[in-house]
């Protein structure tokens, strides 16, 4: 992707993103280059420990340069209880592994994920796509918001 100072190309990024909740937490992967997302799989383990264990083998498995949280905001923007939820597991992977972490607004992605899936099929890591689309397509129009980990 052009850097929108200079003009160059900059290296190709993986990217993992994460529709963090407290029951489970949709994982997705893409690449800067294509900007394109997919999803990867649903952590269900039910201990923290068992959670952040999953999360530290994806990581050592696509060696990842950025990850990217869904920020859930009320549809009116607010944050609510469920973002500062977000924003602690955001911290937790910037403080734990040195990720860069940035923080995406994800209303209706769950709505998007079940509109694309089917109602009552596991749509979390669909939503964990849905939004790192969003951040790809913020990325290449210039348009991207930083809403800070």
């Amino acid at each position: 992707m052009p850097d929108t100072l200079t003009g160059a190309v900059s290296q190709p990024e993986t990217v993992l993103a994460f529709d963090f909740g407290t029951r489970r937490i949709g994982v997705a992967i893409g690449n800067s280059l294509t900007a394109a997302a997919r999803p990867l799989c649903i952590i269900e383990e039910s201990t923290r420990a068992g959670r952040f264990a999953r999360i530290e083998a994806l990581l050592a498995e696509w060696q990842p340069d950025l990850c990217v949280v869904g920020l859930p905001l009320t549809l009116d923007g607010e944050e609510q209880l469920a973002s500062v939820h977000s924003r602690r597991f955001a911290n937790q992977l910037h403080g734990r592994y040195g990720m860069r972490v940035v923080l995406v607004d994800e209303r209706n992605s769950s709505l998007e994920a079940q509109s694309l899936q089917g109602r009552h099929a596991p749509d979390d890591a669909l939503a964990a796509a849905v939004i790192l689309q969003r951040h790809f397509d913020a990325a290449s129009s210039g348009l991207l918001l930083n809403l800070s980990a």
